[in-house]
């Protein structure tokens, strides 16, 4: 009775030849940049794919600059041995599992970057929050009258502010001394009364990041 050991399939040189393709010199350079341990590695030598974790798999097809799918399919022993078809269907099955597992890793990746990216946008912006609500009015009064010694900095401190709004996609719900009909929604009044409607002037922008608002324009009665 032939031994397991005698049935298994030796993958060495086919790892070799995509690791030269690639430049990486020895398994322990490929261990060392996929960050998975050589014990992964020498799974993969032996044809134990199969029996590998997913997210092993991943960082070993990223290493190697190859699809997860042509990784798996070079690396089967069911595309080298013949198998019942039931086994064929079987295997094809899993590898759709592990297609799907891992696209929702990935997709799962991408909304924590997006997550990560809002919570430090949201620090940014609470720690500037004074700076973006005075500023433009600041600056709006040095346009005004040339002779505020602080008139020869507004450009300065003006170009970085807005170069950041426009990366973040942040835009003023309207220019300082704008008049419009007033929007509770949007609009704070900071003195007297006004009803929907009615004509109002913006002391202190206030800001929009797509469809949410951040900060409500500060406004007076015309």
């Amino acid at each position: 009775m032939a031994s397991k050991t005698e049935n298994k399939i030796d993958f060495t040189q086919k790892l070799i030849e995509l690791m030269q393709q690639k430049d990486i010199s020895s398994f322990k350079a490929l261990s060392k940049l996929a960050g998975v341990s050589e014990y992964q590695i020498q799974r993969l030598r032996r044809g134990e794919i199969q029996q590998m974790r997913l997210e092993f798999l991943v960082k070993l097809s990223q290493a190697l600059q190859i699809d997860l799918s042509e990784l798996i399919n070079s690396f089967s022993t069911t595309d080298l041995v013949k198998q019942s078809a039931s086994t064929q269907q079987s295997s094809s099955e899993d590898i759709k599992n592990l297609k799907k597992e891992y696209e929702r890793l990935q997709n799962k990746l991408e909304n924590q970057e997006q997550l990560l990216l809002s919570q430090f946008q949201q620090s940014i912006l609470q720690i500037l929050e004074s700076l973006l609500i005075q500023f433009p009015t600041a600056a709006s009064r040095a346009r005004e009258n040339r002779q505020l010694p602080a008139a020869n900095i507004i450009p300065l401190i003006e170009k970085p502010i807005t170069r950041l709004l426009q990366e973040w996609g942040i835009e003023a719900i309207a220019e300082v001394g704008t008049e419009l009909p007033y929007e509770p929604e949007i609009h704070q009044l900071i003195e007297g009364n006004a009803q929907p409607s009615q004509k109002v002037k913006i002391r202190y922008t206030g800001y929009r990041q797509g469809d949410k608002l951040l900060y409500r324009a500060k406004v007076s009665p015309v």
